[in-house]
């Protein structure tokens, strides 16, 4: 059906155009019938103007505005006028003027929405995710996909100014052995080889570096065939940056003032720099997180000092095998039952403890079943050490010491949630966290693993150390948090063939294998490296925090559910028998 060009967009007419001639399309998203007059809220994704169809305006128009129901596509000519006094909607735009139809053309009809088209709808996500066409129509996943471009375009710019080139790099790349589980794609032209999907482009980003760019950016898709939760997807995106002839101190500089621009133009807020930082040793001991929100206080504490000369055998078993004794205030806790008590305990148990040790501050001494075994001279220095007053709860944990600060971590997280430490008014926190350890032991597979990855850079200061104790030594390896999430890793990367030979070394590779999975790589490195490192930003992520939500699914347009299914489309579905015998694959029941 033909219908004119519109002349403005739903969210365009003020008071200036009183009077005009104007053509307007879009959506139904309210419609209410007074009889002789019909008022329809008109929808774009640029806002919501009032039409009226009034049967002493236009009987025609009005008649035909009858049919309209929620969700009709329309295209209406009119006039616009002022509103009538006490009828304006300041809360709205266009909330002063609305606009007189004198000809309505229905451009397609519409079967009635499963779920109402407005923000703050009760209703489960896997509907949403069914009829995601209709959910973004909602103007608050509208907010956040147009703050989600508007972060594009501000990254963009930032990294363009800063002389930096974007470079696409395939998406058909080798599987390599190191991080999450790859996608694999079956070759057609070549029997029985795969292509995997890359989980990030750090080798060719490294080879860029090598080839002379010495600035790469891209806003990057990436693959990992892994476990989805609320801030995990099969596919992302990445802000992926590598940098050559840089330090890590520049690294910081760097992103800090990317950050700066995030926060002015998205946000609206000023980033004060630099950001704090924190080694990993620090962060683990002082928040049990790798990532700690510090949004509130609640800094726990080591008290193996404090417990040093111990005769409570659990505290001193943990100290003679190198464990941790970590203690937490919970301020203004210390009048919990015991029923608030034991459901604390079962909730750390869960996590892993073994149990939970908790004393009650009180004016007149300590309350607690653990309190026979501390000496009066420990009770002090620990309440001195914790800085616990009348009125608090001190919980304390002791064992292993990464599993142990990050259980206590849990709790201090689970005791910031009781305690509503974090609100909608609370200060966005921003954090570097460095010198991670280069290398993580797995007892199962009694071997060393890649903390960052296996091209990350030692502290030159441990080098020795990765002959003789790999475990102590520190990665030139550095992460952003925000909030609690961790929303960009990076590190300075290894440019030199023979240490990088070493570090596949340590982490158990033949040369055989070194050479098949990353011989391209090594042999760029022997025609002149320069030193360079980068980071990688989960845009998600970062997304997610800017828009509000709690969840990166609402600032993807077509994100999967947890189990991996894409409820629109119906994928993962069946391939077909004759594309399989292309492939030469063969799927086994």
């Amino acid at each position: 059906m033909e219908f004119k060009l519109r002349t403005h967009n739903c969210g365009e007419l003020r008071e200036n155009n009183i009077g005009n001639k104007v053509v307007l399309n879009g959506w139904v998203a309210v419609r209410r019938d007074l009889g002789g007059v019909i008022f329809i809220d008109l929808r774009d994704r640029f806002g919501i103007t009032q039409v009226v169809f009034d049967h002493t305006y236009n009987a025609d128009a009005h008649h035909h505005g009858k049919e309209l129901r929620s969700e009709f596509v329309i295209s209406i000519e009119g006039t616009v006028r002022k509103r009538p006094e006490g009828t304006e909607n300041p809360a709205l735009p266009t909330g002063f003027i609305d606009v007189m139809v004198e000809k309505l053309v229905i451009l397609n009809r519409a079967k009635t929405p499963p779920f109402p088209i407005e923000d703050d709808i009760d209703v489960h996500e896997e509907l949403r995710l069914k009829y995601r066409y209709l959910d973004l129509r909602r103007p608050a996943m509208q907010r956040n996909l147009l703050l989600r471009h508007k972060m594009y375009q501000v990254t963009r710019q930032f990294f363009d100014a800063n002389a930096f080139v974007e470079v696409e790099t395939p998406v058909l790349m080798k599987s390599t052995p190191e991080g999450a589980r790859d996608f694999l794609v079956p070759s057609r032209l070549h029997k029985g080889k795969f292509y995997a999907l890359p989980q990030s482009p750090q080798q060719y980003k490294q080879i860029l570096m090598v080839a002379g760019y010495d600035r790469y950016f891209q806003i990057v898709k990436c693959f990992r065939d892994e476990d989805l939760r609320a801030d995990r997807q099969l596919e992302f995106t990445q802000i992926d940056v590598e940098m050559s002839f840089i330090n890590q101190e520049f690294v910081f500089s760097m992103f800090e003032n990317l950050m700066k621009v995030l926060y002015k133009d998205v946000w609206g807020r000023e980033l004060e720099t630099p950001i704090p930082r924190l080694t990993y040793e620090e962060a683990m001991e002082k928040y049990g997180s790798d990532k700690p929100d510090l949004r509130f206080d609640l800094e726990m504490k080591t008290l193996n000092n404090v417990f040093a000369g111990t005769d409570f055998r659990v505290f001193k078993d943990t100290i003679d095998t190198k464990g941790v004794i970590t203690g937490l205030v919970a301020p203004g806790c210390g009048d919990y039952t015991r029923n608030q008590l034991d459901v604390l305990t079962d909730f750390i148990k869960k996590q892993g403890a073994g149990g939970l040790i908790w004393i009650r501050v009180k004016e007149d001494g300590l309350e607690s079943p653990t309190m026979k075994f501390f000496t009066d001279s420990e009770k002090e220095a620990m309440v001195k050490e914790l800085g616990a007053k009348p009125g608090d709860l001190i919980l304390i944990l002791s064992g292993k010491k990464y599993k142990t600060l990050g259980l206590m971590g849990n709790l201090r997280l689970e005791m910031s949630r009781r305690l509503n430490l974090v609100t909608e008014d609370s200060e966005p926190k921003l954090l570097w966290v460095k010198d991670f350890p280069l290398f993580e032991w797995d007892d199962e597979t009694q071997r060393y693993y890649a903390m960052h990855h296996p091209f990350t850079s030692p502290n030159m200061e441990d080098l020795e150390l990765m002959d003789t104790d790999p475990s102590a030594v520190r990665a030139q390896a550095y992460d952003l948090v925000l909030n609690g999430n961790e929303i960009a890793g990076g590190s300075i990367r290894i440019h030199d063939s023979e240490l990088q030979a070493k570090m596949f070394k340590t982490l158990g590779f033949t040369e055989e294998d070194a050479k098949e999975k990353f011989g391209f790589l090594m042999g760029a490195f022997q025609y002149g490296a320069p030193p360079h490192g980068g980071i990688a930003f989960g845009f998600d992520r970062l997304c997610m925090i800017f828009c509000g939500e709690k969840s990166i699914r609402e600032v993807i347009a077509f994100p999967k559910t947890a189990n991996a299914i894409s409820l629109m489309d119906d994928s993962p579905s069946l391939a077909a028998e004759d594309q399989l015998k292309e492939l030469h694959l063969k799927i086994r029941q």
